[in-house]
């Protein structure tokens, strides 16, 4: 196994580390992607990535990073990390999986094995990978074997990255299975845990973010109740925390972001659909995260109109871009919903995120905090523990909204600040 070639297609979140720790692991490494500028900054050992494994790794085992797909040919694993976004109207976009199926079977050696990393939902092996192989005269579980092993990472997490975080994997056989878990032991130090079922193992992600968005819908819709009710949900939460068994907290916020929880629940809802089923729990859930945004916003309106301040022309400065604090990623984040609404409502918006300086309207927190009357937290990020009434006071800031409910309330109110959190 240590001297095979893995070819990973998509070289993003999942496929860059995943390719690096292969060669880490002592693999033959060939990662395939069709953004020059990233494959020019991979192969002059620059991460284009901000992630400490990355960081760390990248240099001491570089990979092989190229736009030729021709070289899936020397491939005897090729691994599929490729985005599995939905369009506007939430519906599932697999045109990047069928396209990356499309390059590794026009392209790949008898005897491969390719295992799909991307979300998708359950029956996508079988209905649309499988058909690929099929129609190019290969046999799955013959001349080319098929797995599926669900990508699980959680950015900016110091304790579980690609080294060590357990994986399922299922497969059409099971020397196809086996083929994958051999593969999977040898590069991850957590348990790999075999799916009876292919279809199970694309389940398996779906439910783990379900279950996240779920969580997180119940306390968004309590901290509305609550702010009516005048509790403080996070001193509530913390309560509850103390009960050793039955209960997991989870906190509200002004938004849900990345590439996982706004996105895979879509994927079992459109599926189940189309088998005859109605997921209502997963609708609801998705309905109350995706108006966290507006709420942000209106609780912004609220407490401008108690000092007699409209939003329409006021500075109002977003801190933070990304979905989650101490990354460079913003996909889905609700930075992006929050300032749409601001600008519609005619405020004046400034932005500043330290991880993604190129996106900012402005180059430095101070600079933020000079230009803008209200501000609201979007990612709480490490660079803005210190912000506190002093600060805001001292730059004549009148209003916060505490999208991540990080701030200090009682100093905020003691320096004169018009706090408001996410439920509190």
């Amino acid at each position: 196994m240590k001297k095979q070639t893995v070819v990973v297609i998509g070289l993003g979140y999942v496929g860059l580390p995943l390719a690096v720790r292969a060669k880490e692991r002592g693999y033959n490494v060939i990662g395939i992607d069709l953004d020059k500028k990233k494959i020019d900054l991979i192969n002059n050992q620059i991460s284009p990535i901000e992630d400490s494994y990355l960081s760390k790794n990248l240099p001491k085992f570089p990979i092989n990073a190229t736009r030729d797909i021709k070289k899936i040919k020397k491939a005897d694993i090729v691994l599929i990390c490729v985005p599995t976004p939905v369009d506007k109207s939430f519906n599932p976009n697999l045109e990047y999986v069928r396209s990356a199926c499309v390059m590794a079977v026009t392209n790949l050696k008898k005897g491969a094995l390719v295992v799909l990393e991307s979300t998708v939902n359950p029956g996508v092996s079988e209905e649309v990978v499988k058909p690929i192989f099929e129609e190019q005269n290969l046999k799955v579980g013959k001349n080319v074997f098929i797995a599926h092993c669900p990508e699980r990472i959680n950015p900016g997490d110091p304790k579980w990255d690609i080294t060590n975080i357990p994986r399922v994997v299922g497969a059409f056989c099971d020397k196809g299975l086996k083929k994958a878990i051999t593969f999977y032991e040898s590069i991850v130090d957590g348990e790999i845990h075999p799916m009876k079922h292919i279809r199970e193992a694309e389940a398996c992600k779906i439910v783990e973010n379900s279950f996240r968005d779920i969580n997180i819908a119940f306390v968004n819709e309590l901290a509305k109740s609550f702010d009516a009710l005048h509790i403080d949900i996070k001193d509530v939460i913390d309560g509850a925390s103390t009960k050793p068994f039955g209960f997991m907290p989870h906190y509200p916020s002004c938004g849900i972001g990345g590439h996982c929880i706004p996105v895979d629940p879509y994927y079992l809802i459109k599926r189940a659909k189309q088998a005859g089923f109605d997921h209502k729990f997963l609708r609801t859930s998705r309905k109350i995260n995706n108006s966290m945004p507006e709420y942000t916003v209106e609780s912004l309106r609220d407490k401008l109109n108690s000092i007699k301040m409209p939003i329409n022309g006021t500075n109002i400065g977003l801190l933070g871009i990304a979905y989650k604090a101490n990354v460079d990623d913003d996909r889905e984040s609700p930075y992006y919903n929050i300032i749409k609404l601001l600008t519609k409502n005619g405020a004046k918006v400034h932005s500043f995120d330290p991880h993604i300086k190129e996106k900012s309207s402005v180059k430095t927190l101070t600079t933020l905090l000079k230009k803008s009357e209200a501000l609201i937290l979007v990612t709480d990020h490490g660079e803005f523990d210190i912000i506190d009434g002093k600060l805001l006071k001292e730059h004549d800031i009148k209003i916060i909204i505490d999208g991540k409910n990080i701030l200090d309330k009682q100093d905020m109110k003691k320096n004169g600040i018009i706090y408001k959190g996410i439920g509190r």
